[in-house]
């Protein structure tokens, strides 16, 4: 039996081939194909115009960013392949993935080989409650949504019964136990719970019984095309709360003003990123965003990877390189003002490394997202149905 020999220069070169040839490899996973394939689309493009921005300034340390990008197909089994994958090219970290079923596992796995997984949309609560050292999250978790929205409900006169219509995942479960928590705290009485499995198309029997309970608001937390086809048949039905919201994903996408057409019209949509937000640089990024998706136009997603590829590259350079261990603790440290937002991680009410981000509140007017809270960024005035 022949041994098997290692040469000293071939491992050396091997461990080195993350910034092999004056180039760093920066892994990212998101869903380029499957059911969540157009929020991948957003993301690729955040992640794509953020390292054009950083190559064109020299790179990161002197070195060109290079990202390797892989496709989890919607499918929490690719994506764990895809992060061994790109383990084994000695990433130093790794960007990912978009849906919240998919990165809280993946989130587990990097924590187990010590890598750092940099998360930029993933909403629910446990992905960085209690999380894990090596978990860091530049979106907002999701209570930051169901909060907004129930600081703005309170500043209305006469709403007191709700009801609440979520997906049967990760993100929906996230949204029911803060809306549970949060709304009857807040002085609003629940008279509607519900969930829904992926599939489900008629969501007719489920709003007619909304409609004969007149709650005065309703959510809903969906992906894309549920978020389309609640919004139609809520105006098949008859059903018209005083408010009527959505809790972003779904329908913070630009594709369910298309889709939804004059049927999303007065939705109010939570969100922590829409094109006349007035962080410095937001309309440049939005200009930018729009011509990497062919003339498409960006959604919150794209921003928010677009705002991860920035820290990413800003840890690499503050550990001096691609080692995960250095980059992990460098990620601590990094402080940036973004297009964005504000990022930094910190760990604060039981969130750890997380990024404090701040929710809007926009309203589907004249078929376009127009921010109306807070006060701070609002481009326009909420519009209320009498």
């Amino acid at each position: 039996m022949r041994k098997k020999v290692i040469f000293p220069l071939l491992a050396l070169a091997f461990a080195a081939s993350a910034s092999a040839q004056g180039t760093i490899k920066i892994g990212a996973i998101t869903s380029l194909s499957g059911r969540f394939a157009t929020f991948g689309q957003m993301q690729q493009a955040g992640f794509k115009v953020a390292i054009e921005e950083i190559n064109a300034k020299g790179g990161v340390n002197g070195q060109k960013l290079e990202l390797v990008l892989q496709d989890d197909a919607s499918d929490t089994n690719k994506a764990l392949s895809a992060a061994e994958n790109l383990v084994n090219q000695h990433v130093p970290l790794i960007l990912g993935a978009y849906a919240s079923g998919i990165t809280k596992p993946l989130s587990q796995y990097m924590n187990r080989v010590k890598v750092p997984l940099l998360n930029t949309t993933s909403v629910d609560e446990t992905i960085t409650k209690p999380g894990n050292p090596y978990t860091f999250r530049v979106t907002n978790q999701s209570s930051v949504y169901t909060r907004s929205l129930i600081e703005q409900l309170g500043k209305m006169q006469g709403l007191k019964t709700v009801a609440v219509l979520t997906s049967n995942d990760a993100f929906g479960k996230s949204v029911m136990n803060d809306v549970s928590s949060l709304l009857p705290k807040s002085g609003y009485q629940l008279i509607g719970k519900d969930t829904y499995d992926q599939g489900l198309t008629d969501f007719r029997p489920i709003l007619n019984r909304y409609k004969a309970a007149n709650p005065d608001v309703v959510i809903f937390a969906s992906y894309e095309q549920d978020a389309v086809a609640l919004a139609k048949q809520v105006k098949e039905v008859g059903l018209a709360p005083k408010i009527i919201a959505g809790i972003a994903t779904g329908f913070a996408l630009p594709d369910f003003l298309k889709g939804a057409g004059s049927s999303a019209e007065g939705f109010l949509v939570t969100m922590v990123w829409n094109q006349d937000v007035k962080y410095p640089g937001a309309q440049n990024l939005y200009a930018r965003l729009k011509k990497a998706l062919g003339g498409e136009e960006p959604s919150q997603h794209a921003a928010q990877s677009y705002a991860g590829m920035l820290a990413a590259a800003e840890a690499i350079r503050l550990a001096g390189g691609t080692d995960p261990a250095k980059v992990r603790d460098a990620l601590t440290k990094v402080k940036l003002n973004t297009a964005f937002g504000p990022v930094s991680f910190k760990n604060y009410g039981g969130y750890q490394n997380q990024n404090s981000v701040v929710g809007l509140i926009t309203q589907v007017q004249s078929g376009k997202f127009v921010t109306v809270a807070p006060a701070t960024a609002a481009t326009g005035k909420l519009i209320i149905k009498r």
